[in-house]
């Protein structure tokens, strides 16, 4: 049975990622496409970069939230379903598109649907794995973004090239179709499982141990106390910052890269997608391997050294990353962009399975909800937006290389990112603590089993 069990969690884990994989394709296919778009739909840089940012993220981070509260009390297994249908058949369906506004529908269907995919996933994950075991179990799923990178750059590039955009979004949508079936007919709902708690007089009958409320009888918070018990974990409220901070610069730089590449250096998006492929796929899957590795084996439950490791990480890395855009050479580029890709990699697992150990049970998927709608409201809303600007408004001095010094201008914003993981790793200990004893039925058990003995002791 516990062979059985193992095996459906790996199956679970490698499911749930190459979803997500295909989740964020679309968004690499974009990428890639954008100068091609620009050309034939006859669209400024500060339009690509609405179609790309704010127009995508305001829609993805508000129906978040919603689709989070349903996975906190609902079937999670129909939720990623569901959603996943959609989103797939909008990609397909942006093949259609003829106008900018076209174009712009689209993607606020895609996005809907892809407010479904994430926090559901976490939720899940979190129900089958420990605190001990989150930070390797989620960084595998995290693998998705990288998988997304590989398949993304090496397919994308090419099959845009080949055969153009229009036919490229069909074949990023198709897969995502067949995908949401295998989730429906092969994945459980942890929440259907659990046989109904005996209580008597508030104890588990035949313990000394408070019952667990079933989560199918718990009144779910309301959506004001979710949001006041997140903000008033101080930990939490650093993280949230931090990745809002850290999306505004990363989304801003990493959604104009390739056209960096074409621009700068005249790559055609064929040879592109399998730089890309090997930087952002290889390097990125090298990257987030290593962070759950790493910390399962060195930080295993100290979040605090995660944190201060997190912080020297990104605080570094940001300001290596500008050497990508000030390199004279592609070769010395891509370079640049490996190493960078793979270092940040690394705090990607443990940044996600720490979320959902500061958090409790109930509000685990509203919780990465709530970090995605900041995050995306403020860095895929606003980053690409802002770097199209910033480069519209240095074309006068620069010209063609105007995106080239926008990107150098934005890479020391990753240092404002390290200071929020810094002061994070400072009460990290106390929210975990706090939260555990609060909410974690084994902590629950040690401290009425430790409080039985004391009076044990004095009777």
């Amino acid at each position: 049975m516990r062979t059985n069990e193992t095996a459906y969690k790996r199956y679970l884990l490698s499911l749930l990622a190459v979803i997500l994989a295909f989740n964020q394709m679309d968004r690499v296919a974009l990428s890639v496409a954008l100068q091609d778009i620009k050309i034939e739909l006859v669209l400024s840089d500060t339009q690509l970069g609405l179609l790309t940012g704010i127009a995508f993220a305001l829609f993805y981070s508000v129906m978040g939230i919603p689709i989070a509260r349903w996975a906190d009390r609902g079937n999670r297994v129909t939720i990623v379903t569901l959603t996943t249908a959609v989103w797939s058949a909008a990609v397909a369906a942006m093949c259609l598109a003829g106008t900018f506004l076209h174009l712009l529908l689209f993607r606020i269907i895609v996005a809907v649907g892809e407010a479904g995919c994430i926090p559901p996933a976490h939720s899940l994950i979190a129900d089958y794995f420990s605190r001990a075991e989150r930070p390797r179990a989620v960084a595998r799923y995290m693998l998705g973004l990288s998988l997304a990178s590989v398949l993304g750059f090496l397919l994308v590039g090419w099959l845009n090239e080949l055969y153009g955009w229009r036919v490229l979004f069909v074949l990023c949508g198709l897969p995502g179709l067949a995908l949401a079936a295998l989730a429906w007919f092969t994945l459980r709902e942890p929440r259907r499982e659990r046989p109904p708690t005996r209580v008597t007089s508030g104890l588990l009958a035949g313990s000394l141990v408070p019952a667990e409320p079933p989560a199918s009888v718990s009144a779910p918070p309301s959506l004001r106390e979710v949001a006041l018990t997140l903000w008033a974990n101080v930990t939490f409220r650093h993280l949230l910052l931090m990745y809002s901070v850290a999306s505004f610069f990363g989304w801003g730089i990493t959604q104009w890269q390739p056209t960096f590449f074409v621009r700068s250096f005249g790559l055609q998006t064929g040879e592109l997608g399998i730089w890309f492929a090997m930087a952002f796929g290889a390097c990125g899957i090298l990257g987030i391997y290593l962070g759950g590795e790493v910390v399962s084996r060195y930080a295993k439950q100290n979040e605090r050294l995660q944190l201060q490791g997190g912080a020297v990480l990104c605080a570094g890395l940001g300001l290596a990353s500008s050497f990508i855009y000030l390199s004279s050479h592609h070769y010395m580029a891509f370079g640049w962009l490996a190493l960078t890709t793979a270092g940040f990699g690394m705090t990607t697992g443990p940044f996600f399975a720490m979320i959902q150990t500061l958090v409790p049970e109930r509000m685990r998927a509203v919780s990465i909800a709530l970090v995605y709608l900041s995050a995306n409201l403020i860095g895929m809303g606003l980053g690409p937006l802002a770097t199209g600007a910033l480069s519209d408004a240095l074309r006068p001095l620069f010209g063609e290389e105007s995106l080239r010094y926008a990107l150098v201008i934005l890479c020391p914003g990753y240092l404002w990112a390290g200071w929020h993981y810094w002061h994070a790793s400072k009460t990290v200990t106390r929210d975990v603590q706090a939260v555990e004893l609060d909410g974690d039925p084994a902590s629950q058990e040690e401290a009425v089993v430790a409080e039985v003995r004391r009076e044990g002791a004095y009777s």
